[in-house]
């Protein structure tokens, strides 16, 4: 278990082994501000006792940035561990974040070998019961947060968290390190490249960044996720404006990332376009 490491004036980071999640603390006067909560009560359980550890303060809020499983299944352990603490996500995640984790308790329990799959199984899931649209702050007395939802990319419910006063951003799934952006079958990838506009909007040149998933970053490593994210885009709008079918567009597309870790946006892609602008198949 990866302790916390303090990146910026009270902003705490442990960087986990299991899907090199980030889970973030951000202190102020008035309590604790936790952002993601890792993949299982268990795991959440023993992030709890690093919190204790850690003697800086009681938890007084929960931030989900998204509804994935590995962001929201220890929602409940710190439920638990903090009492009726509000959690807070945009509409959207909040709203899926059950439907979300019960589709991840499938895949694992479809002869998954994981070593982790007893825990994800055996997990409550516990939605945000505290949603926002477009942008909430959240008061911790002498410092405060802003949860901002800058459209949609990775998910629909995309948020990311702001601490104005230490220059820090909290990226969630928008903007990952430790590998290629994850496009899933719940992405919007024509809508990514200008939701990273907005978060770029939020970083300064000084802006220590923390993704969803690996090691900190700033902004040239941000505009440049956003050019590659803005190229497989395009990509996709002009396969599709050239009649090549969705069925042949991975293989024929020049892509800036691996081509395995793009069928969801390619598929997603298609779907999203308007009608007029995918032609007929090329012969």
């Amino acid at each position: 278990m990866t302790a916390f490491v303090e990146v910026a004036d009270r902003v705490w980071v442990a960087r986990q082994e299991w899907y090199d999640l980030n889970v973030c603390l951000v202190g102020g006067s008035a309590g604790l501000v936790v952002v993601d909560t890792q993949g299982s009560e268990r795991a959440a359980r023993a992030i709890v006792v690093q919190v204790r550890d850690l003697g800086v303060g009681e938890v007084t809020a929960v931030v989900n940035t998204h509804e994935h499983f590995d962001h929201t299944f220890g929602n409940g352990a710190f439920r638990a561990a903090f009492g009726a603490v509000p959690i807070h996500a945009h509409e959207v995640a909040a709203e899926r974040t059950v439907e979300a984790g019960e589709r991840a308790r499938e895949r694992f329990g479809e002869g998954h070998d994981d070593p982790h799959l007893d825990e994800v199984l055996e997990t409550r899931v516990v939605a945000a019961d505290h949603t926002f649209s477009s942008v909430r702050v959240l008061d911790l007395g002498d410092r405060q947060v802003e949860l901002v939802h800058p459209g949609r990319g990775h998910t629909a419910g995309d948020a990311v968290i702001r601490v104005p006063d230490a220059d820090v951003l909290l990226a969630g799934d928008l903007v990952e390190e430790s590998g290629p952006p994850a496009y899933g079958d719940d992405c919007h990838p024509l809508e990514w490249p200008g939701t990273l506009d907005v978060v770029l909007g939020l970083i300064g040149p000084g802006t220590v960044v923390v993704p969803g998933h690996g090691a900190l970053v700033d902004r040239d490593f941000v505009e440049q996720q956003r050019q590659d994210i803005a190229i497989a885009a395009q990509v996709v709008q002009d396969l599709a404006a050239s009649g090549v079918p969705v069925d042949r567009a991975l293989a024929e597309g020049e892509w800036p990332f691996p081509r395995e870790a793009l069928r969801h946006a390619v598929v997603r892609g298609f779907a999203q376009l308007p009608p007029g602008v995918r032609r007929l198949p090329l012969i």
